[in-house]
């Protein structure tokens, strides 16, 4: 669903962030909102003018299925390349709140380092940057791909850091998002 035009009435109260300063709220019961986003597993909606992230598990405040993460049943990939291509794959869902594009696809990834720590299971450390130094939404969205890498079974610790080196720019961006962006 995206871009609905049809209002939703909030059937129970739910906890949302605002987009793009990220400070938690919540939106009551019976307030209408339109979805303009679902996409990775969490929503963004416009209540009273104003635009917010609400969580695929709080679906059902919008009448919607509650989602699960992604990865809890990805299952135990077999070597430390499948674990790095099934890390790919999860961060491919995390996306912008106010941009239909993933975080990937939008070149907000710089590195993702494994490190073994025995036992077959690894530390992930994951270089990110933001659209702009100031987006509030940088918390939200390092958190969204913490949660999703630690979802996958040999992923026992996880640091996401945000990084402003080089500094981003559309020329970042993967030709599709480009494109379905329509700055090609």
């Amino acid at each position: 669903m995206y871009g609905s035009s049809t209002p939703i009435t909030l059937g129970r109260d739910v906890a949302a962030a605002v987009i793009p300063v990220g400070t938690e709220v919540t939106l009551l019961k019976g307030e209408q909102a339109f979805i303009t986003q679902s996409l990775g597993g969490s929503y963004t909606v416009v209540v009273n003018g104003n635009m917010f992230r609400i969580h695929g598990k709080d679906a059902d405040a919008l009448g919607l299925e509650p989602t699960q993460n992604a990865g809890s049943n990805l299952g135990r990939p077999k070597s430390q390349e499948e674990l790095e291509k099934e890390i790919w794959n999860q961060l491919r869902t995390c996306y912008d709140p106010e941009i239909p594009v993933n975080i990937v696809d939008l070149g907000l990834i710089y590195d993702c380092h494994l490190t073994p720590l025995g036992d077959n299971n690894y530390k992930v450390e994951i270089k990110m940057t933001l659209t702009a130094p100031g987006c509030g939404m940088g918390p939200v969205l390092k958190q969204d791909a913490e949660n999703k890498i630690l979802c996958l079974e040999q992923v026992t610790d996880v640091a996401v850091e945000v990084v402003w080196e080089p500094q981003w720019n559309q020329g970042m961006m993967s030709e599709a998002a480009r494109l379905q962006l329509g700055l090609m």
